[in-house]
């Protein structure tokens, strides 16, 4: 130790100091914390009080050789950063100026200035020539706790269900033969089934307990243990059963609900054709009426007409096929019918083709293929008739008399599916950043001081940046989507066009958002990261697909942007959209406010993380988003141009109106959830992290926002500095956050990470 030439009083401020201008942490809402402990400080004569003011000074900031001196100071004292301190900045500056033998009163206040200014020891152990007692994450918060708040009222059916999910039939393993994966992945559906969770979302007459929200969490939970194992299980009792329960009525419901919660029934949901993927509407496959025989007709007309990418095609039994209703002659529009595929003994039904699709990129424990049906007659009865039915004397009836209306109503019945697409991908993402956690938490590489141990990479800023903002989001997005499936649960909303709308944005986001997340982690983890016994390659590959599983995500953010432009109260025709060009002159007139440029520059951290301006952000750019759009469509008709033509010359306008408006959705959902919150401690995190999910988002989107005034470049850039600080300040509790996504230890097997 060498003594320094800076009094104690002086002396016990010189870490902080450092800090401050090593890492340029002064903004003037800082500086004015600071200010504040020195006045608060009686120990100090006004000639140091002087001297500490004029270093706070950011029109005369202090010399080179000044801050050099304070990191001599500080070098060679031979003290020992404890990490594991609770302010460990402060720590360091009491035992600084108690080694001098100082009499001097120590300030306690000074940690005050550690918490409001947000400096970790991240901030600094890499400035400081000084031994650091690493800590890898603090215990400031309860992962137990984290986990807790967002199971809600099924803390006890979670926990439940990840328990079982520590048998054996569940464990990993590397399997490349596609059919000895396929019997693996079928043999866990059924135990599932036997176990009850098949039927789950079903009505307790069928072994179910009428919860479609607590299914959803099965669902996403699953893809801890496989992403193929997850995915048939939502073919199997999420999309042909729930088919069935949702689109059949009582006598499908007495007749085959029941086998297929218990998986004794096995079968497909029909929907996409090679020829026609997204286009629903459009499917070639007919079924048409026969009323001397009393039955229907399933046939595949054309070369490119036929099912693609079905799965539980080759286990299935059944399919819930979508085709277009013929009766009389008429075409009633898209409907579906119960169809057999294969008998008692497995052999496939007169009529009925199958081929296996084969390899794919991942998902190889799912049995996809094509169906071709070559004039399959099924009994009338097998059409699901809840909203459209072929009566006894062979005439079509529906409630809802209105086709376009009555298609919407159909495909609303099935948004649950959306949903747990996007939970599936989201959990996906969340295992990656585990796991890519974990590994940084342990994986030691560089340091410029050869007499000590090399950084964690968690340690790093950049590392920090790349995998922190993602674990916000994935907070954010889980209680969004927690949020949807109990409004898309709640029966007594009969209208689900708005819930359409919404889970069709979301979906694109968050799935776009759980591939990137993926493949960032991947990256994060080197070399180990690309092994297939670390995990994040087969979500990589399995969790890619789900960008256009239930839905493109191109064409869900224009269908968002639609219903959007349509006030979410009149149905458009997809052939022209006059519907919403009618709602285009009350869109146009919502004039936006001009910013204020004091506005658009305004960077004191008081007002960069105060809600109110990141739902400002947010509402302003979904907004003039939709008035840009709309003035530009109507312009484009008042040219003469055809509305259908007119849209798709503002097709990315709409896709980046999708986009804007789903993140507003999660945004201002997520303020929903936190303020439920009872825990203050634990709500401040929550919060904290929604913080950084709106700073990211709009800094993502800055040239948008710096192209329409409301951001300035100083205001931009502030913006990107607080991203990199929050990130930062989340490094002590980043494990806890991690552990807080509540993956049971059992399936977290990748060996990088423990």
């Amino acid at each position: 130790m060498i003594k320094t030439t800076f009094p104690p009083s002086i002396l016990q401020y010189i870490p902080f100091f450092f800090v401050i201008w090593s890492d340029d942490l002064l903004t003037i809402s800082e500086i004015a914390v600071v200010k504040k402990i020195i006045d608060e400080d009686q120990n100090l004569s006004e000639k140091d009080r002087e001297t500490l003011f004029s270093w706070l000074n950011t029109a005369q900031p202090p010399l080179d050789s000044e801050i050099k001196s304070w990191q001599r100071a500080i070098s060679n004292s031979g003290i020992k950063l404890v990490e594991g301190d609770n302010h460990p900045l402060t720590s360091f500056s009491k035992k600084l100026i108690s080694q001098n033998g100082s009499e001097h009163i120590f300030n306690e206040n000074l940690s005050a200035i550690e918490i409001n200014l947000g400096i970790q020891p991240n901030h600094y152990h890499h400035l400081f020539e000084v031994e650091v007692v690493h800590e890898k994450t603090s215990h400031y918060y309860d992962p137990a706790k984290i986990d807790l708040i967002q199971k809600g009222t099924y803390q006890r059916e979670i926990d439940k269900f990840r328990k079982t999910l520590k048998h054996s039939i569940f464990s990993w393993e590397i399997i490349k033969n596609k059919e000895n994966f396929r019997e693996k992945v079928l043999t866990q559906v059924q135990y599932l089934a036997e176990a009850g969770y098949g039927a789950m979302a079903y009505p307790e007459a069928y072994g179910g307990t009428g919860n479609m929200p607590l299914y959803a969490t099965i669902f996403e939970n699953l893809m801890y243990a496989d992403g193929s194992l997850t995915v048939k299980f939502g073919v199997q009792f999420g999309l042909f059963g729930g088919s069935i329960q949702k689109l059949g009525t009582k006598k499908h419901h007495d007749r085959y609900l029941t086998a297929v919660g218990k998986a004794e029934l096995l079968g497909c949901f029909a929907m996409t054709e090679t020829g026609h993927g997204s286009n629903v509407r459009g499917i070639k496959t007919t079924a048409t009426y026969n009323k001397e025989q009393d039955n229907i007709t399933i046939h595949t007309p054309g070369k490119n007409d036929n099912k693609e990418y079905i799965g539980n095609a080759l286990h299935g039994t059944m399919a819930s096929v979508f085709a277009q209703l013929i009766v009389d002659g008429k075409n009633h529009g898209v409907h579906a019918i119960l169809v057999p595929l294969r008998d008692s003994d497995n052999r496939l039904m007169p009529g009925v083709r199958i081929e296996d699709n084969g390899y794919k990129l991942g998902l190889n424990g799912v049995d996809n293929g094509k169906i071709w049906f070559d004039q399959v007659k099924v009994p009338r009865e097998n059409l699901l008739n809840k909203y459209g039915d072929i009566k006894s004397d062979g005439t079509y009836y529906s409630d809802i008399k209105n086709p376009n209306k009555r298609f919407f109503t159909m495909l609303g019945t099935l948004v649950g599916g959306r949903i747990c697409v996007a939970k599936g991908a989201l959990s996906g993402a969340k295992m990656a950043l585990a796991i890519a956690v974990k590994y940084a938490l342990q994986r030691r590489q560089f340091n410029d001081n050869l007499k000590i141990q090399e950084d964690l990479i968690m340690d790093y800023p950049s590392h920090q940046l790349r995998l922190t903002p993602a674990i916000a989001k994935s907070y954010v997005y889980q209680a969004t989507l927690d949020t949807m499936m109990r409004i898309y649960s709640d029966d007594s909303i009969k209208d689900k066009r708005k819930i359409e709308t919404q889970v069709a944005g979301l979906k694109a986001i968050i799935t776009w958002f759980a591939n990137e997340t993926i493949q960032e982690c991947r990256e994060a983890c080197g070399g180990k990261g690309y092994l297939l016994e670390n995990r994040i390659a087969d979500l990589k590959a399995d969790v890619d697909i789900f960008t256009t599983f239930e839905g493109d995500n191109t064409v869900l953010l224009q269908m968002a942007a639609k219903g959007i432009l349509s006030d979410f109260n009149t149905e458009f025709n997809s052939a022209g959209f006059s519907a919403v060009f009618k709602l285009l002159g009350t869109q146009i007139s919502d004039k936006l406010v001009t910013i204020n440029p004091i506005y658009a520059n305004k960077v004191d951290k008081e007002h960069l993380y105060n809600p109110k301006f990141h739902q400002h952000a947010f509402d302003y750019r979904t907004r003039r988003l939709t008035y840009s759009a709309a003035m530009r469509i109507r312009d484009y008709i008042k040219k003469g141009i055809p509305t259908y033509q007119a849209f798709l010359k503002v097709q990315t306008h709409l896709i980046a109106l999708g986009k804007a408006y789903s993140c507003e959705l999660a945004y201002n959902t997520y303020l929903q959830f936190t303020a439920t919150i009872e825990d203050k401690k634990h709500q401040q995190l929550f919060q904290k992290l929604g913080c950084l999910f709106a700073l990211s988002e709009i800094r993502e989107d800055a040239s948008w926002y710096l192209e329409q005034g409301y951001l300035g470049g100083t205001k931009s850039k502030a913006i990107r500095q607080r991203v990199e600080r929050l990130s930062t300040e989340f490094r002590p509790h980043i494990d806890v956050l991690v552990d807080g996504f509540g993956f049971p230890d059992h399936c977290l097997t990748a060996p990088i990470s423990r």
